[in-house]
């Protein structure tokens, strides 16, 4: 059974998120406070943390990035769960290393779906990534370490935004709508949240430099990639 652990200071969504996990097959652990639940990560180390954004002792901004510096949770995929929904907050929490968001109010279906995709897509890529390298422009990915280099810089990028840009640069020269993406990257079979992609592919831009305009927006549409 895949642990999740939830960082989460409202006792009844956490309890309710839980109880709706536990439903699913998956065993479930809340923690009510930041330096807590990074504690609590360390010692028990989940498949998957459920963080909020406002926490008392310790902001999930905070403890995402400690468990993104920390060996033994470095690698947990987190769901950041928060009442802030403006795209800047969805920024600050992929930065941080989030690999998904989900802004209250929502249905426990909802969350079920995402902690299903979250999962399946870091089980598929543990089981898919080749030992070569993929060369784009001045953007290297070295399949095997997970690790991409852009005008011979390594980039810190968190899984997510590495699948992406190796989905891209795989199928370069290919149009992908957002919702394709949303499928291939996010393992969601139906229409999420587009706006997810946008932020990632403003990300993914910005860390990868200049040779990130490689990365070009079909209007109306979605992305590619092209020398």
């Amino acid at each position: 059974m895949k642990k999740v652990l939830i960082i989460e200071d409202e006792k009844d969504l956490a309890e309710l998120l839980a109880f709706n996990l536990e439903k699913d097959g998956y065993t479930a652990t809340c923690v009510h406070d930041g330096k807590q639940g990074l504690a609590q990560a360390a010692v028990d180390i989940p498949d998957l943390i459920l963080l909020d954004l406002m926490l008392p002792g310790l902001l999930g901004t905070e403890v995402c990035k400690a468990l993104r510096k920390d060996q033994r949770t470095a690698h947990i995929p987190i769901i950041m769960i928060t009442a802030k929904g403006d795209e800047i907050d969805r920024v600050v929490g992929f930065e941080v290393g989030a690999d998904d968001y989900i802004v209250k109010p929502f249905s426990m279906r909802e969350v079920a779906l995402r902690v299903k995709a979250v999962t399946r897509r870091f089980e598929h890529e543990g089981q898919t990534m080749a030992p070569d390298l993929f060369t784009i422009g001045e953007i290297v990915i070295d399949k095997q370490r997970h690790t991409v280099t852009s005008a011979d810089i390594e980039i810190d990028l968190t899984s997510t935004e590495f699948k992406l840009l190796l989905y891209l640069a795989e199928k370069k020269g290919c149009v992908h709508s957002r919702e394709k993406l949303l499928q291939n990257v996010w393992s969601y079979n139906n229409a999420g949240d587009t706006r997810t992609v946008d932020t990632h592919v403003t990300r993914l831009r910005g860390k990868l430099g200049v040779p990130g305009d490689i990365i070009k927006t079909v209007r109306g549409f979605g992305y590619k990639i092209e020398e």
